[in-house]
């Protein structure tokens, strides 16, 4: 059982991150292609990377057992940023960490000289193990990315708008029965007994599209806090706007203005908005402006960034309702601090 023991200050800092998380993808992704399965188009993605991955999985398969413990600098918190500044952080790991992350795989299982290998931190090695993530990465990953990333944005957005109505005790309740919220306490099947206390740091919740049966927490307590846990697709208990209210909506505002405003859950910079809404800079720009005079998202700038949030007028647009705020509802946006972080499942 995993134990997570919140304060009202946690509360306030836990949010779910802003989208799919690329090395945390990789990973998880490497037990999916080891499990048995009954989806014929799962099976013929298993056989795809097996037939052009062969290398690269000689080099990663050691790294992540399919069961238990896993090295956490396999998934840093820059990740969060793209492939390749994660990529660029784990490659730059400080030797001490690697000597006691394989230290700690080693204690469950043997490990090959190449493991061992990792552990001394050597350029050369680090180089093959980064070439062999991109080159997993390509062919695993790839072609399936669009796929993997409209999942994940679908749970986002549903736990993000809970959470702005009825705030993060709200949203903590949406995850049963794999999560199960006893306030102040967050319990989950685990395969091993295991409790954190966040003393202050808030939750970054990660939905995954390779993460099945029970979430993941980081190994180290130490660490900024992460719980990664398996993204619900479309139709599973989540609420997308049917195709009616879609269409009602872009006869409102235009296709491309109702796509902008429905790429928004949580918050985002306009850069961001722009690739979710698949529309350039400059539009994404120009509509939100837009929006925003209508009163359906505010802005504010925050350095070299402008961030975006829906108001509850454009919540309750999005949502079909009557009302724009629920009662007992919360009407703000946070920010939060930025980290994520890295796991192992059964740690």
């Amino acid at each position: 059982m995993l134990r997570i023991h919140f304060s009202a200050g946690d509360l306030a800092r836990t949010r779910v991150a802003d989208g799919p998380d690329p090395l945390w993808e990789s990973v998880l992704s490497l037990h999916q292609l080891r499990e048995r399965q009954s989806d014929p188009a799962m099976a013929r993605w298993q056989r795809h990377v097996v037939r052009n991955c062969r290398a690269a999985l000689r080099l990663l398969v050691p790294l992540v057992p399919i069961r238990g413990y896993f090295p956490d600098f396999l998934t840093p918190a820059e990740s969060a940023d793209g492939f390749e500044v994660g990529l660029d952080a784990l490659l730059s790991t400080p030797r001490a960490q690697l000597c006691g992350q394989i230290s700690q795989l080693a204690v469950e299982r043997p490990i090959d000289p190449w493991v061992r290998s990792v552990a001394e931190g050597a350029s050369p090695v680090l180089h093959r193990l980064g070439e062999a993530l991109r080159d997993y990465r390509h062919h695993a990953l790839g072609t399936s990315w669009q796929r993997i990333r409209a999942r994940i944005e679908a749970d986002r957005t549903w736990r993000a708008r809970t959470q702005w109505y009825g705030g993060t005790d709200a949203m903590l309740r949406t995850f049963g029965p794999a999560l199960c919220w006893r306030p102040p306490v967050l319990e989950s099947d685990y395969p091993v007994d295991m409790d954190l206390h966040l003393e202050g740091r808030g939750l970054l919740l990660i939905p995954s599209y390779f993460c099945h049966r029970t979430p993941v927490a980081l190994a180290d307590p130490s660490l900024p806090p992460t719980l990664v846990y398996p993204a619900r697709p479309a139709g599973a208990g989540l609420t997308p706007p049917s195709a009616a209210e879609g269409s009602h909506l872009a006869r409102l505002l235009g296709h491309t203005r109702a796509a902008v405003l429905e790429s928004l859950g949580g918050e985002c910079t306009t850069s961001e908005l722009a690739r979710r809404a698949g529309v350039s800079l400059s539009s994404a720009s120009e509509h939100a402006a837009v929006l925003r005079s209508a009163g359906l998202i505010s802005s504010n700038r925050l350095r070299n960034c402008v961030h975006h949030s829906l108001t509850p007028v454009g919540l309750a647009l999005l949502d079909g309702r009557r009302t724009a705020r629920p009662p007992g509802a919360i009407g703000r946006s946070v920010r939060w601090p930025g980290p994520d972080n890295k796991q192992g499942p059964g740690r």
